[in-house]
């Protein structure tokens, strides 16, 4: 995990990787347990919901970053996702993060980080999302 202590720090990041979180293997319990909440299954059982690999991101993104010395940090939604290929149950997903951009907000920090969702042992991501958030002091 990289700390980044306050707002100078995070606008310094720009342009910086930083980091992975840890591995998680996608259960079929969970995939289940997703489609019946949100009615989203695959027909098979095998393959995750793209959106179930999109909601992982939020699991993901304070495994790899905190930001210390302020007043609170707000999801404040998503800018571009792509879903770039199927993941299978019994597969295992990190998330890969990028600094992109860090633009001034009133009260504080708008910051765009790029996560890339990778399976492990396939060279492409299945999912790329640009994950906004406001730091603010």
């Amino acid at each position: 995990m990289i700390v980044l202590g306050g707002l100078d720090a995070v606008r310094g990041a720009v342009g910086r990787d930083l980091g992975t979180s840890d591995w998680v293997t996608v259960t079929a319990a969970q995939v289940g347990q997703y489609a019946q909440a949100t009615g989203d299954g695959s027909p098979d059982g095998a393959t995750v919901s793209p959106w179930l690999v999109l909601s992982l991101t939020n699991l993901f993104l304070p495994q790899i970053v905190e930001v210390r010395g302020i007043a609170a940090g707000v999801n404040y939604g998503t800018g571009e996702v792509r879903f770039l290929g199927e993941a299978q149950v019994g597969e295992r997903l990190r998330g890969a993060a990028s600094l992109i951009d860090a633009t001034e907000v009133s009260g504080g920090v708008q910051t765009t980080i790029r996560i890339t969702v990778e399976v492990e042992g396939i060279d492409e991501p299945v999912c790329v999302i640009d994950s906004l958030s406001r730091w603010l002091e």
